[in-house]
């Protein structure tokens, strides 16, 4: 990981944890950690403090990007740690292209509270220090080979080995542009892979030992069956929602029974979102409970429902009735899968897309509605990584994780009143969304979310589904709670949605008729 003079390098906000990491990278390489503000101070004779104070920003920076490159461009196999503001440098973004680079990612509230009583300069007055955490977020984004939660700074080890076959720079290696972004749950963490060629490289995450049994669809199957083997056993479903059912399950069930599957093998989950949701159930049931991991080929799947472990099938009455929460052992979401999708199916998945930057908000929000290409793996790793960490917070979906539910009690309702055959998922969310941003009194914002969905040939106005069923069966959704009325999720803004949110019967019922038009 480190071989040809290549350095680990950690990056991110003050107060995320970077010199942590960086010691607990070089424990688990066997090498030196090198923080690289305490060069700087060491070279200057003086705190960083007093280099601002007595010489002003200006200096500093020109002594951090010297001294910052001159470590990067002589330093060995080993660790550093870099100043949150370094990356601000054109000549070290450049620099860092070599370097296995590793983002400690970290909340603004987290990083204010930990920058407060540290004396740092830039850590003064609140507002300032949000603009500035905003503007150094898609620089770090963008850098990024690795993508670290700051509570799992001194967990290292076990992420630098998820690397093994990986390339350890963006320049060289089988599979350039592969970032890796670390899952961090309750019950467990996992690797997320997304990245081009992850499939046709022969990329297998490092699992353990344990034979592969593959649940797929097909179509998919056809495709890149052969991309995961070698395979114990094979199991194929017919594609579409009307396959994530009970009596689907049980054939699962019973074709890994007779293949022989024990519990110290593994379910490979091929497919987008109905396999992924199906075979994941199945892995959590199966024997009660063994190890899948999960390899999405639609954008729906790659954006949005191979991570954090929710897994399940529909009943008549309802979407997503029966399911276990069961976390994956790894996720790899290779882009390129993407290109053999219908465009009916990688529009649907668009939906999920729109649905992850209006929660997000800020430069994700901006790429998407400028345009941005939604396959793209950036814009994918930035999707995952919204999700990721709404996700680490609240893994059993008791609060804030309520909040990627935007657009699905509506969506939802209308996928169970078509009898999941008119809609695929991504289409209704589509429609879901619309009604959820009339619901929260955004009308400008749905508006150009319709434009948004119209050019990508979504729908914008509901056919086939009688707006008042629609209604009666979100009293179905399964957030509702006790004998109250369903809470939904809605948006302030782009970036501040509100979960747990009342809606009057007669707002509700306007908002469905006004899709029906």
């Amino acid at each position: 990981m480190t071989a040809c003079g290549r350095a680990v390098v950690m990056i991110g906000f003050m107060g995320a944890g970077k010199s942590s990491a960086a010691r607990s990278a070089a424990e688990k390489l066997g090498t030196e950690a090198v923080d690289v503000d305490r060069v700087i101070e060491q070279r200057l004779g003086k705190p960083i403090v007093r280099v601002f104070s007595e010489d002003g920003e200006r200096a500093f920076r020109e002594a951090e990007e010297r001294i910052t490159l001159e470590l990067l461009n002589r330093f060995g196999p080993g660790v550093l740690a870099l100043g949150g503001g370094a990356v601000a440098s054109p000549r070290v973004q450049e620099a860092l292209v070599d370097h296995l680079v590793v983002w400690i990612d970290v909340d603004v509230e987290t990083a204010w509270e930990r920058s407060q009583g540290t004396g740092r300069p830039l850590a003064r007055e609140r507002v300032a220090f949000g603009r500035l955490f905003e503007g150094r977020e898609p620089l770090y984004a963008q850098l990024a080979d690795v993508v670290v939660p700051g509570e799992r700074s001194q967990a290292m080890a076990t992420v630098l080995d998820a690397l093994q076959g990986l390339p350890a720079g963006r320049s060289s290696g089988a599979v350039p542009g592969t970032k890796l972004l670390w899952a961090a749950g309750a019950s467990g963490d996992y690797p997320a892979y997304v990245g081009p060629r992850l499939l046709s490289s022969g990329f297998w995450p490092h699992t353990g030992s344990g034979r592969r049994f593959l649940v797929t669809d097909g179509n998919v199957g056809r495709l890149y069956g052969e991309k995961v083997a070698p395979l114990a056993a094979r199991v194929a479903i017919m594609p579409g929602e009307q396959s994530k059912t009970i009596a689907h399950a049980e054939i699962v069930w019973t074709e890994l029974a007779r293949a022989g599957m024990t519990r110290h093998d593994l379910v490979v989950a091929l497919g987008g979102g109905v396999v992924g949701d199906l075979a994941g159930f199945c892995a959590a049931t199966f024997q009660r409970g063994v190890r899948h991991i999960q390899v999405p080929t639609s954008l729906v799947a790659q954006v949005d429902s191979a991570y954090g472990g929710k897994t399940g099938v529909d009943l008549p009455e309802a979407k997503n009735y029966v399911g276990a929460y069961h976390q994956p052992i790894a996720v790899i979401a290779d882009c390129d899968a993407l290109a053999t999708l219908p465009a009916a199916e990688l529009a649907a998945g668009y939906a999920e897309v729109v649905k992850a930057a209006l929660i997000a908000g800020g430069e994700l929000w901006e790429q998407v509605r400028a345009g941005a290409d939604p396959a793209a793996p950036e814009v994918i790793a930035a999707c995952v990584r919204t999700k990721l960490r709404i996700v680490a917070k609240d893994e059993r979906d008791r609060g804030v994780r309520q909040v990627l539910n935007l657009g699905h009690t509506v969506g939802h309702a209308i996928e169970a009143v078509t009898g999941y055959a008119t809609y695929r998922h991504g289409e209704a969310v589509a429609l879901g969304l619309l009604a959820a941003l009339r619901l929260s009194g955004q009308d400008q914002l749905r508006a150009e979310a319709a434009d948004l969905f119209a050019a990508r040939g979504l729908p914008v106005t509901l056919d086939g589904a009688d707006p008042d069923a629609v209604v009666m069966a979100t009293a179905r959704d399964k957030k509702r709670v006790g004998e109250g009325p369903v809470p939904f999720v809605l948006l302030n803004a782009p970036g501040q949605p509100l979960a747990g949110c009342a809606v009057p019967a007669r707002e509700l019922l306007a908002a469905v008729r006004e899709l029906a038009g």
